[in-house]
């Protein structure tokens, strides 16, 4: 571990009793931060230039959100993958709709949708929207019959990869080639030769494993994760205590250790680096695993994060209106 840049996190800049605090995400046009509990169906928002005292819960929904994205050309609404697909969000009063379900007539009769949810996600230099489909822990047993889709700006939908077991942190390289991918339970972190005008994924291998010597406990497995401006990604290790900094090479380069076992996923809001962590997961009835479990976290790390993308569908989306109203699959 010699030369790597070691921070420390002590205490939370949000405390919160997030069940599955996910998703952070910059609306830098703002200067805002929107997250999600997936479990508790809430929808966050704070304003970083206010701070923590002014978070507020936009809505409690009825439905799972896992991700969200900006759309190109509306700042009254965000995109988000959900509890049985892909839908539109209003971003001050938390209405929503549908536009896109995931599951074939086949994979609905089966009971597919109520047994899965939306997890992670991120939109492509295109504006295609990639989100992550695993088993929901709430209503299933863990299973490899997740997936990943990807909405296109013509909002036609496409299922890039299949068996998916936890699908975390989809991103891409500085120069557009490479995707990077995790499926959480493999302790891996997956790179893909990525072809941007056609969303082409072949190739997978491994980016990033887990130290076999399990310096970060047993149970630590790669989360969330984004790129900085150097090209150097940082992934939560959910179970483990730390946010990582690896090199494109995929050394550790860099350590946060953070005051909770749960941290799931990253976010630069400017040279911030914003973390989200889960505080009773289903498996541990809602009850904290630790005193700041559920909570935000924030650090400056001196760098900034590579450009997030907007979808690019909204078009299609307006064009879709039934009776003044976007008509659902």
């Amino acid at each position: 571990m010699a030369g790597v840049k070691k921070y420390e996190i002590t205490e939370p800049w949000l405390r919160y009793n997030c069940a599955l605090g996910e998703g952070p995400f910059w609306e830098q046009k703002t200067n805002t931060l929107r997250f999600l509990d997936v479990e508790k169906l809430e929808v966050h928002h704070v304003d970083l230039d206010a701070g923590p005292s002014s978070h507020r819960v936009i809505k409690k929904m009825d439905i799972s959100i896992g991700c969200t994205a900006d759309i190109e050309g509306n700042d009254n609404e965000f995109i988000f993958g959900g509890k049985y697909g892909y839908g539109v969000c209003n971003r001050t009063t938390g209405e929503y709709r549908w536009i896109k379900k995931v599951w074939s007539d086949e994979e609905v009769a089966a009971g597919k949708p109520d047994r899965f949810r939306g997890n992670d996600g991120a939109v492509d230099s295109q504006g295609r929207f990639w989100v992550g489909f695993m088993f929901d822990p709430l209503k299933s047993e863990m299973n490899d019959e997740g997936a990943v889709f990807r909405l296109d700006p013509d909002l036609s939908l496409h299922r890039p990869l299949s068996n998916i077991t936890i699908p975390n942190g989809t991103t891409w390289n500085r120069e557009d080639t490479t995707m990077y991918f995790a499926d959480s339970p493999f302790k891996t972190i997956y790179q893909f030769d990525y072809d941007a005008p056609t969303g082409s994924v072949t190739n997978k291998r491994p980016f990033f494993v887990m130290p076999a010597d399990n310096r970060y406990g047993e149970s630590a497995v790669p989360d969330g994760h984004c790129l900085d401006e150097e090209g150097y990604m940082w992934t939560a290790l959910h179970g483990g205590s730390h946010v990582l900094r690896i090199s494109p090479t995929g050394d550790i380069v860099a350590e946060i250790k953070v005051p909770t076992q749960q941290p799931t996923c990253p976010c630069f809001c400017g040279e911030d680096l914003v973390i989200t962590s889960a505080g009773g997961t289903s498996g541990e009835g809602g009850k904290g695993v630790d005193e700041f479990a559920g909570s935000v976290f924030k650090i400056n790390v001196g760098v900034k994060g590579l450009k997030r993308f907007r979808f690019k569908g909204g078009a299609a989306i307006e064009g879709g209106k039934v009776g003044g109203k976007v008509a659902a699959e």
